[in-house]
């Protein structure tokens, strides 16, 4: 079923609102467990922080389209969502006498490629991609500490996600499903090219971090390519939008 962007927007505001981190507990990360993620946890969190301006301004240009004028408030709030978890991200990071980190490669290659991207399939796609390497980056940050503040905070991120992908998936199905077959066959090449350079670079960042919570190499690119196929799959469904079933509930 594919839901309205009404239902989105009603889903992220009352999300907005749940609190599922405790602040009054402390953090115990030990001195080794934080050696092995600090570079990727700073990373990420800077990630998070983003405005969203540009994928803002491609939803609105694409919701005009369309004719979906509730679109471009769903994806605001999935923005915000997005920002949520980087200052829970970041008051850990201040809590435990560290440094936020103000600049990363991998953060500044994302910007700029983004700052020339108006295409909402595009973003979609990457998107997609960059929240299921997020899923398997906090699995993999839950698991390399002991940490019980640093858990609730992963546990929190990990909800939200995968209420993100189906976000995002239900958005490429409604693209992907207008397209002829030739571009269909076109569109899938051009997104395995995207996913494929996309998890190596996040690999190549963090392998520590994921090696720290028991994900090796084959294990990541495992992972990536069952979520990456799974969402493909999911362009490929049954559903019909020639007569649309939204849901509003």
């Amino acid at each position: 079923m594919i839901h309205s962007s009404l239902f989105w927007q009603d889903h992220f505001r009352k999300n907005l609102t749940a609190n599922r981190v405790d602040w009054k507990i402390q953090p115990t990360i030990s001195p080794l467990e934080k050696k092995e993620i600090i570079y990727s946890l700073k990373a990420w969190q800077l990630g998070e922080t983003s405005d969203g301006s540009h994928l803002l301004k491609a939803a609105e240009k694409y919701a005009k389209k369309i004719d979906d004028p509730d679109y471009p408030n769903a994806v605001r709030l999935f923005i915000k969502e997005e920002q949520k978890h980087g200052r829970n991200l970041g008051k850990y990071i201040d809590l435990i006498d560290e440094q936020r980190c103000k600049s990363d490669w991998g953060d500044t290659l994302f910007r700029r490629i983004r700052y020339f991207n108006t295409s909402m399939e595009l973003w979609t796609v990457a998107v997609i991609i960059v929240e299921s390497a997020a899923q398997i980056f906090y699995l993999a940050l839950k698991d390399s500490t002991k940490c019980k503040l640093l858990k609730s905070i992963c546990q929190d991120i990990l909800i939200d996600e995968a209420h993100h992908i189906k976000f995002q998936n239900e958005r490429l199905y409604q693209i992907f499903e207008k397209k002829s077959f030739y571009n269909k066959a076109f569109s899938i090449g051009w997104y395995g090219i995207l996913f494929f350079g996309t998890i190596h670079a996040i690999w190549f960042g963090h392998k520590k971090a994921f090696k720290a919570g028991s994900i090796n190499k084959k294990e990541f690119m495992r992972l990536m390519y069952y979520k990456f196929f799974k969402s493909m799959k999911y362009c490929h469904s049954q559903f019909s939008l020639t007569s649309p079933k939204f849901a509003h509930a």
